[in-house]
C-alpha cells in the first residue's frame, strides 16, 4: 500500500470517529507502529488532523486552552471509548438514588442508557444539560431537575442560577464529563462552567469522572478541581501510563474499561 493510500485511510478513520488509535491503525493497515506514527506526523504537519498520545484526533479537536467545541463535534470523538465508559458508569447507578449529571457527550450516553433501563426506577436526575433533560423527561419513573442557567457552546447551563440551584440540593453521586485532565486536575475552557462543575461535585457524596484517554493532557483555561478531589475516574484501557501513575498515586480510584468488550474491564487500579 502506498503512503498516500495509508494516509487517506487514516484520515478517513479520524473523520468517521473523531479519533483513531495507533494500535487499531496498525492492525487495520497491517503495517508497523513506526509507519503509522510517521503517517500521522505527516498528516498533522499538513493540518489535516492533530497528534495526541497513542493516536490522532480530528483537527478541530481542542488544542488551545480557550477552545470550546460544540456538542455535535465532540460527540464524534472517541465514540467507541465513550460508549463503554457510559456502560460502566450505568452499572454504578442504583434504583432509588438521586444522581447529578454534568453536560457532556459521555454523560449524555449514560442518560440514553438510563432511559432504556426500567430496572433503574425510581430515579432522580439533576442536570445542567438540556440534552440530558430532553432524553430523560419522558422516561417513566425518572424525575428530572434542570438547573437553569446560561447556555455554553457545549450545551451546558452554567452561571449563578445553576450554581444556586445546585447549592440547595444533595445527591448520592455526581457523574462529571470533562474537557480535559492532567496531573494538575480537571479543566474546562469556560470559567463559568468550571464553577458550575464544582457546584455539581459539592452537592454529591461521591464524584465519578467519565473521561476517555484522549482527554488526558488536554488543558482548558479554567481548572475545576485537583485530581485528589475526585473519588473515581472511569476511563478506557488506552489511557497512557503516566496518567495511570498520576491517578493511582493519590485518593482517586481508577477504573479502566476495555474497548470492544463492553461487559469487561481492564484490571481495576486502586488508589
Amino acid at each position: 500500500m502506498l503512503a498516500s493510500q495509508r494516509q487517506e485511510r487514516i484520515l478517513s478513520a479520524v473523520r468517521a470517529h473523531g479519533a483513531a488509535r495507533v494500535a487499531e491503525l496498525v492492525e487495520s493497515l497491517d503495517v508497523s507502529d513506526m509507519t503509522v506514527r510517521r503517517d500521522i506526523a505527516e498528516l498533522a504537519r499538513a493540518g489535516l488532523l492533530r497528534r495526541v498520545h497513542g493516536g490522532a484526533v480530528a483537527s478541530d479537536a481542542p488544542g488551545r486552552p480557550t477552545d470550546e467545541p460544540g456538542f455535535d463535534a465532540k460527540r464524534a470523538w472517541a465514540s467507541a471509548e465513550k460508549t463503554v465508559i457510559a456502560q460502566a458508569a450505568l452499572g454504578t447507578i442504583e434504583p432509588g438514588q438521586a444522581i447529578a449529571m454534568s453536560a457532556g457527550t459521555t454523560t449524555y450516553l449514560v442518560a440514553e442508557l438510563i432511559a432504556q433501563d426500567p430496572t433503574l426506577r425510581p430515579l432522580t436526575v439533576v442536570t445542567n444539560s438540556l440534552r440530558i433533560a430532553d432524553v430523560l423527561h419522558s422516561a417513566p419513573g425518572v424525575q428530572v431537575i434542570l438547573t437553569g442557567g446560561v447556555r455554553t457552546p457545549s450545551d451546558a447551563l452554567v452561571g449563578p442560577v445553576a450554581d444556586s440551584t445546585l447549592a440547595s440540593l444533595r445527591v448520592d453521586r455526581t457523574y462529571l464529563g470533562v474537557h480535559g485532565f492532567d496531573a494538575s486536575g480537571l479543566t474546562t475552557p469556560n470559567l463559568a462552567e468550571a464553577a458550575t462543575d464544582r457546584a455539581l461535585m459539592s452537592c454529591a457524596a461521591v464524584t465519578t469522572v467519565l473521561a476517555d484517554h484522549s482527554k488526558w493532557g488536554v488543558v482548558g483555561l479554567a481548572r475545576i478541581v485537583p485530581l485528589d478531589d475526585v473519588d473515581t475516574v472511569i476511563s478506557d484501557d488506552s489511557l497512557p501510563s503516566d496518567a495511570r501513575r498520576q491517578l493511582t498515586g493519590g485518593a482517586t480510584q481508577l477504573r479502566l474499561v476495555t474497548v470492544g468488550q463492553p461487559s469487561s474491564t481492564a484490571p481495576e487500579e486502586q488508589s
